[in-house]
């Protein structure tokens, strides 16, 4: 019922910026939240950013202070503002979405984006 699409990676050099962003689209249920994760190959999937209620958001320690995660609750796309790239922050990035239903929570996913990071 819902579908992600992430967009904005690419090739960035060391120390610079992306912004990456993910358009959910679909019937999509009023209670949710999205996040964004990134793999590295061979490496397990891991929480990058997400989004709490009332505009918070957490962070991994290894994003912190260098990525921001925000929302446009209209459009339904979320984006991760990405600065002062490092070479380990070469992954897949995926987006995620959470939708909080009485008959149990259901999780999408988008297909990834690849962010590469070159020195």
């Amino acid at each position: 019922q819902v579908q992600l699409e992430e967009s904005g990676g690419g090739l960035v050099q060391s120390g610079g910026s992306r912004r990456l962003s993910c358009a959910a689209s679909g019937r999509i249920f009023g209670l949710n939240t999205m996040a964004w994760f990134r793999q590295a190959p061979g490496k397990e999937r891991e929480m990058v950013a997400r989004l709490t209620h009332e505009n918070s958001s957490v962070y991994a320690d290894s994003a912190k202070g260098r990525f921001t995660i925000s929302r446009d609750n209209a459009s339904n796309t979320m984006y991760l503002q990405m600065n002062n790239l490092k070479p380990e922050d070469t992954a897949v990035y995926y987006c995620l979405l959470v939708e909080f239903r009485l008959d149990g929570d259901r999780s999408y996913w988008g297909k990834g984006t690849l962010v590469t990071i070159s020195e």
